[in-house]
């Protein structure tokens, strides 16, 4: 879908597409973005399951708290994973064994390309703030074992609204935590879904395609993409003032 086709769907909810400038706050989504979710096949090889059932499990996880914040208020991420783990593994896992593969979630390893990304965000001044629709403690956790938290003014999650991510009002309200215009806020992710819908909500859109390959042609256009986090980051601070 071309730039121009993509302006002609905007719908009546949509916001004015911000500049291309320089942010004045980034915002990093947390889960496969900062944090290697598939460190949880091991977990799933711990409880007798294939360990590839993980990636199975984290999608329909998201998949489900989208579909249940389009419907209203979602439950927490973690009650949301738990029945999505349940169905995945086919009602076979006892609470401990559900309890052991959730426990991993706090402990991913971080990717590689993301702490030069946000040591060069604090070389720049420019406040980072980690943003998530999982557990805030899970996702502080987390990022305190990957040696990440260090470099974060705070961590943020839409679980506070009762919501997943991307409607446009998680991002008005993350924005508003974080004391920030959309337009001079950027979101950094993985997910074009993601980066779609903060760029629909008038923010700065930096997407890294490790995870999808390329951008996908039927998202709005991130502000700057790139393969790796790092030179994402890279390209948003070249963005002019």
């Amino acid at each position: 879908m071309t730039q121009e086709a993509q302006s002609a769907a905007r719908g009546p909810d949509d916001r004015p597409r911000a500049a291309d400038r320089r942010p004045r706050v980034v915002l990093f989504d947390v889960f496969e973005t900062m944090l290697q979710v598939d460190a949880l096949g091991s977990r799933f090889v711990d409880v007798g399951r294939p360990a590839h059932e993980w990636e199975l499990f984290f999608t329909r996880t998201l998949r489900d708290g989208m579909a249940l914040t389009l419907a209203g208020s979602a439950p927490p991420f973690g009650d949301v994973a738990r029945a999505a783990l349940r169905t995945t593994t086919g009602h076979t896992l006892s609470d401990e064994a559900l309890d052991h593969v959730l426990a991993g979630f706090a402990h991913l390893p971080p990717h590689p390309d993301v702490e030069p990304a946000l040591v060069e965000l604090a070389k720049a001044k420019v406040p980072t703030y980690a943003f998530t629709h999982g557990n805030p403690k899970t996702a502080c956790d987390a990022l305190d074992r990957a040696g990440l938290r260090t470099y974060l003014r705070g961590v943020h999650s839409a679980e506070a609204i009762g919501a997943f991510k991307p409607p446009p009002r998680v991002y008005d309200w993350v924005c508003g935590e974080v004391e920030s215009a959309p337009d001079r806020t950027a979101l950094v992710a993985v997910h074009s879904w993601d980066v779609h819908g903060a760029v629909r909500a008038g923010l700065v859109g930096a997407l890294a395609t490790r995870l999808e390959g390329r951008v996908p042609a039927v998202v709005e256009p991130p502000h700057v993409s790139a393969p790796r986090v790092d030179l994402v980051v890279d390209r948003l601070l070249a963005l002019p003032a």
